[in-house]
């Protein structure tokens, strides 16, 4: 399928072939009719992509933190493939379209095949022929409303979402600050709701056209009448201030609170300075409210991507539901949004459609996909076969791309020959950053007799079910940890592998601690001892909220701290007898991932791990400690061993290599 993509370094915008989604849980798969380019931010982030790297790290500062951080944790050397895997990828544009339902994913059953939707959501709703989207992110259109205008519905549903933080009521008065796209449907939403608008913008041309589109009156901020005629119009002054510009400077702000009247409430929905003085908000007693995006379930991964549902006796209007109320003012025609569609631009031209929005006044411009196609498969020009490890790779997050494919890409006798991913525009980026010679759906790449080898490296609470896909399909499989999620599981791979063991070369699991120089270092440095050894494992893992994906998908225990259960295995030597574990209580924010376990060895021999999400970030992450006839080993993070032996101390750099 085709589909437009961002170059993260260069910020060119263009439309590939690239695999189409998987069909998952909660969630359709989406044949895309039109979808809207947002004049706002889809220009910014194109913006942001066309800058320099000091460009990009003045104005990002947080991330420049984040790099540091890890950089001091990691090392400079992986904290720089970390930022250049980031650089050297494809990103989807487009975050509001419209199309036709295809398939209807295990547990929605308010959609069915056919059905006319519209779609939102940053790699949701993507400027794509095919996508997948999450039941609550998508809305029924009514059979009057065309697809081209329900395209905008992400967009009306900010809009509303505004309004609605606003609390306006029957005659109020409400200036709209920003006559973009939208402002515009503020501005028209608004009036539909019976307030009395005014729509205020820097650029003048804009002014009129908001007057043209609904506003009651339109006005310029250079204009020196301005301050006079909002009083004059609205009599006491506005009620609202909604501010829908987006501007690094503060005058939005201020404009907002010279206008509005005595406890007025002004409403950020935009990116504005936010750096206000403090005289017109006190002496007003002004109100000033945030607008979160499209509405209640925003950036709630268990409202946006598991589908729960808020009861609309406690939320009454959610994202999915200012999206049904913008789609029923469309199609009762209360608003009008035609001259808002006129620049309409096929998919396989979309980067004109970038470049009208960033040369002109337009609001916005419309892709369409009038040829939809099948899913291809695209193939780059050079195939890959030598070697004789032809490698299939599902996963292309971020480990992937900044440790496994470029230690892959550098080894001998081996063929990158397929990559795969559940969104197919990872897949797609993949490829290209990476020289496989194939981007495909996980199902393609499985079925592919052209790969004896797989690497899974996708989400956790993914790996069982494709170790045993792979098996079936005779291939040799890497995975990384964890191998399951749960005994059952374990079974079914146990069973997958006796049954394919003479056709299945092996299964490996990806427990690297055990192959590091220092774990070698360690196990050579007590070779040959008769005494029982005491092991020591701290991991500083540092919080993760809930809403991250991790917790859904097994667990931190489950998904990392069995690392460190193969580290004490291999320093050891000698199978594991018994386990027993603690865990702090809940309290709500650390999920269980605060646990200390024992483990006990047929020798004799004790682990003790820590793992410990309450603990300081800036602190290192590891620290193993090994105890055996008068010695003792210590390895820092896996940078510095130590190993002491007669009141002298050898010291081993490792540089950060486990």
């Amino acid at each position: 399928m085709r589909a437009v993509l961002e170059d993260m370094k260069s910020g060119e915008v263009m439309t590939c072939d690239v695999p189409a989604p998987e069909l998952r849980p909660s969630g359709i798969l989406v044949r895309t009719h039109f979808s809207a380019i947002s004049s706002g931010t889809e220009r910014a982030k194109v913006q942001m992509g066309e800058q320099s790297l000091l460009q990009k790290a003045r104005s990002r500062p947080e991330l420049v933190k984040q790099v540091l951080d890890y950089a001091r944790t990691n090392g400079v050397r992986a904290a720089y493939q970390k930022v250049q895997s980031r650089l050297n990828s494809l990103s989807p544009m487009g975050y509001s379209s419209a199309g036709v339902v295809l398939e209807v994913g295990e547990g929605v059953d308010e959609f069915q095949p056919g059905d006319r939707v519209a779609c939102a959501g940053g790699g949701y709703a993507s400027h794509c022929e095919i996508n997948f989207v999450p039941r609550n992110l998508a809305a029924k259109v009514p059979n009057s409303v065309p697809l081209d205008a329900a395209s905008l519905t992400t967009i009306g549903a900010i809009a509303m979402q505004g309004l609605r933080q606003a609390k306006l009521s029957f005659g109020d008065n409400v200036v709209i600050i920003g006559a973009g796209l939208v402002g515009i449907l503020t501005v028209q939403i608004a009036r539909a709701a019976g307030c009395r608008v005014i729509a205020v913008d820097i650029d003048r041309d804009r002014a009129g056209r908001a007057a043209a589109m609904g506003a009651h009156l339109g006005i310029a901020v250079g204009d020196p009448q301005l301050p006079m005629a909002v009083q004059e119009f609205s009599r006491y002054g506005p009620d609202a201030a909604i501010i829908t510009a987006a501007t690094s400077s503060t005058e939005p702000l201020e404009l907002a609170a010279q206008l509005v009247r005595d406890r007025g409430r002004i409403v950020v929905v935009g990116d504005v300075g936010m750096g206000v003085s403090r005289t017109n908000i006190y002496h007003k007693e002004i109100s000033i409210v945030m607008s979160r995006s499209y509405g209640p379930g925003r950036y709630d991964p268990q409202y946006e991507e598991q589908g729960q549902d808020y009861p609309i006796g406690y939320v009454r209007w959610t994202e999915k539901r200012n999206m049904e109320a913008f789609l029923e003012l469309l199609a009762s025609g209360s608003l009008n949004v035609a001259p808002l569609l006129e620049a309409k631009y096929p998919v396989e031209n979309a980067c004109a459609g970038y470049a009208h929005i960033s040369k002109s006044k337009a609001y916005t411009a419309i892709i369409e996909y009038a040829n939809a196609t099948d899913p291809p498969r695209p193939v780059s020009a050079k195939r890959l076969r030598s070697g004789d490890l032809r490698i299939g790779c599902i996963g292309a997050g971020g480990f992937a791309r900044s440790i496994i494919f470029p230690n892959l890409r550098g080894a001998r006798g081996v063929g990158l020959e397929s990559v795969a991913t559940s969104s197919g525009v990872a897949a797609e980026s993949a490829r290209r950053s990476f020289g496989f010679a194939l981007a495909q759906t996980p199902d393609q790449l499985l079925a592919n007799k052209d790969v004896n080898a797989i690497f899974i490296i996708s989400r956790h609470d993914s790996h069982a079910d494709l170790v045993v896909r792979a098996l079936a399909n005779e291939k040799a499989v890497f995975v990384e940890k964890p191998l399951a999620t749960n005994r059952q599981q374990l079974a079914e791979i146990q069973r997958a592998y006796h049954e394919q063991q003479d056709r299945a070369p092996f299964v490996m699991v990806g427990f690297n601690r055990r192959f590091a120089p220092a774990t070698e270092e360690i196990r050579q440095f007590f070779v040959g001892h008769h005494e029982p050894m005491m092991v020591q494992i701290r991991v500083n893992a540092g919080h993760i909220p809930h809403s991250h994906w991790v917790h859904e998908a097994g667990g931190r225990i489950v998904g990392e701290l069995c690392h460190f259960v193969d580290l004490a295995r291999a320093l050891v030597g000698v199978p594991i007898r018994s386990v027993s574990a603690a865990a702090l209580p809940d309290g709500a924010r650390y999920s269980r991932d605060n646990v200390a376990v024992t483990l006990t060895f047929t020798d004799g021999s004790i682990a003790t791990l820590a793992y410990l999400s309450n603990g300081e970030r800036s602190l290192p992450k590891e620290h193993v400690e090994v105890f055996c006839e008068g010695s003792v080993a210590r390895l820092h993070d896996f940078t510095l061993l130590e190993l002491v032996r007669n009141g002298r101390t050898r010291r081993l750099k490792c540089h950060h290599d486990k």
